[in-house]
């Protein structure tokens, strides 16, 4: 179980990295509210996703792992091995695996780490990080609300001619070519 903690610790570490890597990105706004209604969705969306996703992931550990409250979380009973294996146990679940494996593994990165780049979104990498401590989704919601929000601060601060902060991220922007 300190293990599921541990997660949890390292989940919360990953999104506040994101957040402190674009402080103009998650600067609070000139004016209206705090996140937009479509930035709250996104939000929303991510953090039910984790309570859905960690619901699943304690009892797994509960009702896999050994009856101890340190055990090694990497394999044997109640690990991220058995996890993997169970996710491919029959030939329902091995499609429905495989496909989030491919999507969360290989395409989530692929789409964060250049579109992030490009938009000037600093550490986009992190966000395959976080779905490793939350959930698929909640990578995917925090990058999209991040990707929301940047365009909305971008708009606000250009109709006010508020260079001061910037939200497209012009301080990394020559990381990749568009």
């Amino acid at each position: 179980m300190v293990s599921l903690v541990v997660h949890a610790v390292l989940g919360g570490a990953v999104v506040l990295w994101i957040v402190r890597s674009n402080p103009n990105i998650f600067r609070r706004p000139a004016q209206g509210p705090l996140l937009s209604p479509l930035e709250l969705v996104y939000l929303t969306v991510g953090v039910v996703s984790v309570g859905f996703g960690w619901w699943f992931n304690v009892t797994f550990v509960l009702d896999y792992g050994p009856d101890q409250l340190f055990f090694n979380p990497l394999w044997g009973d109640g690990s991220w091995a058995q996890y993997i294996e169970l996710m491919y146990d029959n030939p329902a679940a091995g499609s429905a695996g495989a496909d989030f494996t491919i999507a969360n593994v290989v395409i989530l990165p692929i789409v964060t780490i250049i579109d992030g780049l490009r938009r000037g979104i600093a550490k986009p990498w992190l966000f395959f990080v976080a779905t490793l401590f939350a959930s698929f989704t909640f990578g995917w919601a925090f990058y999209l609300l991040t990707v929301e929000r940047q365009r909305r601060l971008a708009a606000e601060a250009s109709a006010v001619g508020d260079a001061d902060h910037p939200a497209d991220g012009a301080d990394v922007r020559g990381a990749v070519g568009s």
